[in-house]
């Protein structure tokens, strides 16, 4: 087994709307899929860096992560940039595990309409 580095892995959910149910459905899904994709451990997980596009307010997408049970893992949100005709009602991730992987064997997850943000990473 060769030694354990940061690296960061990318994700991104569309939401029907901007409600608490919704953005914890959202988020759950998209870190349950990360974690499950790459074979994390929630104690090799080093920091979670959530953003939501300008239109979810309803509420903070770590609360999910707090009620999947990520009580030690260090979270924090922010508002994405609002760019004009960019796709609405984004939860993005940046999560920061520690692994044995390389880069090109970590998979990012662009769950549902947020495929088309990062086609490229999805293809392989």
């Amino acid at each position: 087994m060769g030694e354990k580095l940061v690296r960061g892995i990318r994700g991104a959910i569309a939401v029907g709307e901007n409600t608490a149910e919704e953005i914890f459905r959202g988020t759950e899904e998209l870190l349950r899929r990360i974690v499950e994709e790459n074979g994390i451990n929630t104690e090799d997980i080093a920091s979670v860096f959530l953003t939501t596009t300008p239109d979810l307010n309803a509420e903070f997408p770590a609360t999910a992560a707090r009620r999947m049970g990520w009580t030690l893992v260090p979270l924090l949100c922010a508002r994405e940039i609002d760019v004009p005709g960019r796709m609405p009602r984004l939860i993005r991730v940046l999560m920061h595990v520690n692994t044995t992987k390389t880069q090109a064997e970590i998979k990012h997850q662009y769950l549902g309409e947020a495929a088309a943000l990062r086609s490229d990473l999805m293809e392989k």
